[in-house]
């Protein structure tokens, strides 16, 4: 009876019928049979041949859980996992996946691996995580050899080893995961676990690029704008980075607002690049901050503002950015828009200057030169205008 229902289910020696699939694994899961609860429980999950019913789908999966069976189990976990027919909850989610995962149960064990990787319903545990990854992994689960890779390449619960990370991520990405295939291709164009190629790169960012891939259409618009692997094509730049911008890519959005305030491949626009440095800045991104200071600081694409340019000069500048360090110091030192502060500006150019930016060097220099903010220090003053001038500022 469960066999005939798993036929009927899925067309195998009869048309698919999902009624009938239904009918004879309840046939079955009268008689307590572990699969047949498991395949009724599915049926009523996805309102295949019956009416949906979560909670009909748990009750079943729960019978054919007591008899161990793991693919119920782990059902159960997806349920608590994703809040489907029960409240959401992911140490009762990490439960089930446990006693399906210590069965052998692939999925349970890569999913288990997740829950430990990112402290969900658990304290975060690398090498649980880890260990979890491989024994899916060693059963040629694509998302878990994915998974293992990520492992590898950042040292999470393993020793870092790009080698040993790239073929995880072959083994995921030969099995069309779009993540691995990304990440595949990121390790050719970094040249980590393997001889750069950015040929290679590229194709297997076109291949993860198939399946709307976020990372590998940024991947894909920087080879074209820089010119790795193929010939500079700002046109087909601006086209990847449009597709991963409009998804959210961050680091896209910042270069799709490069390319319309420089006009790369597009009609130059600085209201549009100002929207893209918007949604990137909005997301924490510092290139993205200090070009919207910019374009407020000059009116470009924006009506001028220096409030609002010194608020995103401040956003970068506290990332660690020299570039808007110096800016914002230039905002103290020359009074714009807010009152003169040379004590503030001395701040500021001291930690641009202490990232060896040259602008900030000089501009230091002249304090000390003048005595703004500090004490005159020619000495000092010489020896700041000394390394600007060793960089060719003169």
């Amino acid at each position: 009876q469960t066999y005939l229902g798993i036929c009927y289910y899925n067309g195998y020696g009869v048309e698919q019928d999902y009624a009938k699939a239904a009918e004879w694994n309840a046939k079955a899961a009268e008689q307590g049979d572990s699969e047949a609860l498991k395949e009724l429980g599915l049926s009523y999950y996805l309102g295949e041949g019956v009416e949906q019913s979560y909670d009909k789908a748990i009750e079943l999966w729960l019978l054919a859980s007591e008899k161990d069976n793991a693919d119920a189990q782990n059902y159960l976990g997806n349920c608590y996992y994703e809040g489907k027919g029960v409240e959401q909850d992911y140490a009762v989610a990490v439960e089930w996946y446990t006693k399906a995962a210590t069965l052998g149960h692939a999925d349970a064990q890569n999913t288990l691996g997740w829950c430990y990787y990112n402290g969900l319903g658990t304290e975060r545990n690398d090498s649980k995580a880890f260990e979890w990854f491989k024994n899916s992994s060693n059963q040629n689960h694509a998302q878990a050899q994915y998974n293992q890779g990520n492992c590898y390449y950042h040292g999470r619960g393993v020793k870092q080893n790009y080698e040993q990370s790239f073929e995880c991520y072959r083994k995921s990405a030969e099995q069309g995961v779009a993540e691995a295939q990304f990440s595949l291709g990121n390790c050719y164009f970094e040249g980590k676990g393997v001889e750069q190629d950015y040929s290679y790169a590229m194709e297997w960012f076109f291949k993860a690029d198939a399946q709307n891939n976020a990372d590998a259409q940024n991947g894909l618009g920087l080879c074209y704008y820089n010119g790795y692997g193929v010939d500079q094509d700002y046109e087909k730049a601006v086209e990847y980075f449009t597709k991963a911008a409009e998804q959210g890519h961050v680091m896209s959005q910042t270069y799709l607002g490069i390319c319309y305030y420089n006009g790369y491949g597009v009609e130059q626009d600085y209201v549009k690049a100002v929207e893209w440095y918007h949604k990137s800045a909005e997301q924490g991104m510092l290139v993205s901050q200090r070009n919207l200071g910019h374009c407020y600081e000059y009116g470009e694409g924006v009506e001028q503002d220096y409030t609002l340019s010194m608020e995103w000069y401040q956003k970068s500048a506290e990332q660690g950015d020299a570039e808007s360090q110096y800016c914002l110091g230039n905002y103290y030192y020359k009074g714009k828009g807010i009152n003169q502060d040379y004590v503030k500006a001395v701040e500021w150019f001291t930690k641009s200057a202490d990232l060896e930016y040259a602008d900030a060097q000089n501009a230091l220099g002249l304090c000390y030169y003048y005595g703004h903010g500090v004490e005159k220090d020619h000495d000092k003053a010489y020896k700041l205008f000394t390394k600007e001038e060793e960089k060719g500022n003169a």
